[in-house]
């Protein structure tokens, strides 16, 4: 099974809402890698992590060449639900009873610097995507919303973090006219972007920098040695460092990484463009929003005012038929006044997950940095993990070393066995998400 075609066709971005808007498959293919070829560090994978690495590396003076196996943008990074989430996939009260006050304390300031870098990174003028802030953490069931209040002030409290505030029922559906929330809260300064405009920008910020950004050059081999060689079906890089930002698509290139990080795939559609009263109507003052689901429904709206809606699992890579009918389920269980509206657009996407949900860093040897599985929270923490690779190259490694140091579990049975496995998990919590 080859997740990088079997839903997709080979150079070609997906039928996305966001690749038509960009015009992504006219945009001209950058040639593949051919010959041999030296660089300081090779970069493995054109996403989010992939990009920002070699940015951030060659605004440090380093030689970098990416490699990406398709086109910059066309996995999870240029296909997800654009919202760029504040703190840790994993909140704080958990973090802390994970690893401890302290770390979990420095786990807080790196996610926080994470939404800084997508906001700050949205203002170059090679970046034509906005940055809109505000995301609703809104809770499907009753016995949730005190939990939230107290999370709310736990961050308050111990972390002194003011752009949060607790929602009751009535609030709640003030800026979300759904039925189906009992309260919440909101994140203030987190937000959302359209993430292949944000990673198509990121490439050219990262060409603008002297990268040579290889497509259609799908690594073959990686062998661990110093130098570095990583192989393609026809070129030979050799690099002193190398950087793994495959996430999702890792395949069999370690297997060491992909007994940790599990792929899945999730699913988005968009709405015909409802207007700007009607946008106002269904969610105020263009805030992002996720719920409290293990199978998460998270929704905004695009600036031409779609409702972007992503839900759904599924137990096989192979994408459903009817993505649009699959994921109009959850769109009308949330808002039931869009039975008359019409989908546009509806895609499919691969991720990487982990056991704990917490991103899984590792230095495999002194040169080779491996920075994935961001469980769906990958919009800020994969860009600042670009920019965390680039420091522990140059001798910084204090983020990398924190990151890295929470523990990752193997999924039991290793990459054999996790899609059994993640068949049966999916069924329990779907079931869970139900009760």
């Amino acid at each position: 099974m080859d997740l990088l075609t079997i839903n997709d066709q080979p150079g070609r971005y997906p039928g996305s809402y966001y690749a038509v808007n960009a015009h992504a498959n006219t945009m001209e293919l950058r040639v593949p890698a051919k010959g041999d070829l030296r660089c300081d560090v090779c970069v493995v994978g054109g996403g989010f992590t992939g990009l920002s690495s070699a940015l951030h590396l060659a605004q440090r003076g380093y030689d970098v060449i990416l490699l990406e196996a398709q086109r910059v943008g066309f996995g999870a990074s240029g296909r997800n639900g654009g919202q760029v989430g504040q703190g840790q996939r994993v909140e704080q009260d958990e973090l802390e009873d994970m690893v401890g006050q302290d770390r979990a304390q420095a786990l807080w300031q790196i996610a926080r610097q994470s939404v800084d870098l997508v906001r700050d990174l949205s203002t170059s003028d090679l970046v034509h995507a906005d940055f809109h802030p505000g995301i609703i953490h809104a809770d499907h069931r009753a016995r949730y919303v005190k939990h939230s209040h107290d999370y709310v002030k736990h961050l308050q409290d111990k972390y002194g973090y003011r752009n949060i505030r607790a929602l009751d029922r009535d609030e709640l559906r003030s800026l979300v006219n759904s039925p189906a929330y009992f309260g919440g809260r909101i994140f203030e300064d987190a937000g959302h972007i359209d993430p292949l405009q944000f990673v198509l920008g990121l490439a050219r910020m990262a060409e603008a920098a002297g990268v040579r950004i290889f497509e259609q050059s799908r690594v073959t081999s990686l062998q661990e040695t110093a130098p570095a060689v990583v192989k393609t079906d026809a070129a030979t890089v050799t690099a002193d460092h190398v950087v793994l930002g495959c996430n999702g698509y890792l395949g069999r290139l370690n297997g060491h990484v992909a007994a940790r990080v599990m792929p899945i795939n999730n699913y988005v559609v968009a709405t015909e463009p409802l207007g700007p009263e009607r946008q106002e109507e269904l969610i105020r003052n263009n805030h992002a929003v996720a719920d409290s689901k293990f199978v998460v429904n998270y929704f905004r709206f695009s600036d031409d005012h779609r409702l972007l809606f992503g839900g759904t699992e599924s137990y096989r890579y192979k994408f459903p038929d009817d993505i649009a009918g699959a994921v109009r389920v959850p769109m009308l269980e949330i808002f039931p006044q869009l039975s008359d509206v019409r989908i546009d657009h509806a895609w499919g996407g691969t991720l990487g997950i982990t056991m704990n949900r917490m991103p899984h860093f590792e230095r495999l040897r002194g040169n080779i940095l491996s920075l994935s599985g961001f469980s769906g929270h990958g919009v800020a923490m994969a860009s600042l993990a670009g920019q965390i690779a680039a420091e522990a190259i140059a001798g910084q490694a204090e983020r990398f070393d924190l990151m890295a140091s929470v523990p990752t579990q193997r999924f039991p049975g290793g990459a054999a066995l996790r899609s059994p496995l993640l068949i049966l998990a999916m069924l329990w919590y779907s079931f869970r998400d139900k009760l």
